[in-house]
């Protein structure tokens, strides 16, 4: 049993104010593991105080000074990786192969960052003027539950690489993931006051942040109904928002897909980190002269899967994140048989042999069509929808049609014809072939996926402000 008792602020670990608390749910066993005390408001109050006071310093940094910082947090995350992969795999469940890709992810956002203030001219030139980029002030971040360690390191390298303090609500139910972190954060030896984290819910400690008049730059990353409400609350106080929200990535099989290569990469898009990603391909768009093999393919592929244990390194889906989660799956299932979609694969209730544990069965619905709210909306979990299109245009055009722009994936044999329908794609990032991740992409999405961009030089634009200096 692991009680998380302690915030991070100024530099120490300290009692929250707040005396709320919550339970830690292992998801695999749906076990107690632990429980949270929360913050509440004067401890964001306090957090706010301390980033405020850490600015004017912080700001005066020489870009050297931030490298060393990033490195030297990088360095911190690298020490020990088992221990951060133990808390992940324990508090969140998440399968070995993504538990070990989140850790390795997480120290290299520091690094691209270091690289990226390197290279950034803060200092530049416009008409006889001399602009000079500077930080804005206190930065504010909310992140989500579904990939703890990269969402935090993510905000923290994008406040040191401007120049910002950070103030961070992490997700309240990834508190010993949380704690785990900063406790190696904190041996990197940055300034008091840089980073400071505050467990809590977003109705109490999310609104204190966004509503606290010295938070100059809120960075969320999370629903797009929960961004709505911070959009609201920035409204008075001027601040800019980022945010990276919600998704529903087409994946395009192009009528030449080799489904041999094809399928393994589309399931894998779809159904990676247990299917609750922004970026999941959860629509598969299928050229219906091909609509019969593709589907035939998916059901014995998906078949093929293992669900369980996520410490099993054949395991490739975990379990939910909670029984909501796991709740919420289920009826999205019932509601895609009531909208008239038809089940390839998957269905209702935990696979067999899993009577513990919030498993959901990966699912496969078929003859969807793009208006059918499973189409439509942001499941979040192990649950496809294929669509079937006539030609390439129809497929661009149901693609596009879509309230999200956040990824998009896109598969056959003609690398370049894949990769002239990529362009045509309204989506922050669209993946041609299964390529690799970049870390230096920048990511964001286009309409209700969000504002702004994260990563290298597009991620310190939004965090900066431009002054320019006239001089005779």
């Amino acid at each position: 049993m692991r009680n998380v008792e302690q915030i991070y602020i100024n530099g120490e670990f300290i009692e929250p104010r707040g005396t709320e608390r919550l339970d830690l749910i292992n998801p695999a066993t749906e076990e107690k593991i632990g429980s949270v005390r929360l913050g509440n408001a004067e401890d964001v109050a306090a957090a706010v105080k301390a980033g405020k006071k850490a600015f004017p310093e912080l700001a005066q940094t020489s870009k050297a000074e931030r490298v060393d910082m990033l490195l030297s947090l990088r360095d911190a995350v690298t020490a020990n990786p088992e221990e951060l992969i133990d808390a992940m795999t324990e508090e969140y469940g998440a399968p070995s192969y993504f538990t070990a890709f989140s850790v390795q992810n997480t120290a290299s956002v520091f690094e691209v960052m270091a690289e990226t203030v390197e290279n950034y001219d803060f200092d530049r030139t416009a008409g006889r003027s001399a602009i000079r980029m500077l930080p804005r002030g206190v930065l504010a971040a909310i992140t989500p539950w579904n990939s703890n360690f990269g969402f935090i390191a993510t905000k923290l390298a994008h406040a040191i690489g401007s120049g910002s303090p950070l103030v961070i609500k992490p997700a309240e139910q990834s508190a010993i993931q949380t704690e785990v972190l900063v406790k190696r954060l904190h041996k990197a030896g940055l300034p008091a006051g840089v980073l400071n984290v505050v467990n809590g819910t977003g109705p109490v400690v999310g609104a204190a942040i966004t509503s606290n008049p010295d938070v100059a730059t809120i960075s969320f990353t999370g629903s797009t109904q929960a961004a709505k409400i911070i959009q609201r609350a920035a409204i008075d106080g001027m601040k800019r928002v980022i945010l990276e929200l919600g998704g529903k990535a087409p994946t395009v099989l192009l009528p030449d897909a080799e489904l041999d290569k094809a399928i393994p990469i589309a399931l894998m898009s779809g159904f990676a980190n247990s299917g609750q990603a922004c970026v999941a391909g959860t629509r598969i768009l299928a050229p219906r002269s091909r609509m019969a093999e593709i589907c035939e393919k998916l059901k014995i592929e998906t078949e093929k899967l293992r669900v369980g244990d996520p410490r099993d390194p054949e395991v490739r889906i975990g379990p939910l994140a909670s029984q909501a989660q796991w709740e919420r799956i289920q009826s999205y299932i019932r509601l895609g048989l009531d909208e008239g979609a038809v089940l390839l694969t998957g269905g209702e209730g935990r696979p067999e042999g899993l009577e513990r544990g919030w498993f959901a069965r990966p699912t496969i619905f078929t003859n969807v069509t793009n208006n059918m709210r499973v189409a439509r909306e942001e499941i979040f979990g192990p649950v496809l929808c294929v669509l079937s299109y006539e030609d390439e245009n129809e497929a661009v055009e149901i693609a596009n049609d879509s309230d999200y722009g956040l990824q998009a994936y896109v598969l056959g044999i003609d690398a370049d014809r894949a990769t002239r329908l990529a362009e045509r794609l309204i989506a922050g990032r669209v993946v041609v072939n299964g390529a690799p991740h970049d870390p230096r992409a920048p990511f964001g999405g286009f309409k209700q996926s969000g504002i702004g961009r994260e990563i290298g030089a597009f991620g310190l634009d939004g965090l900066l402000e431009p002054r320019a200096v006239l001089t005779p």
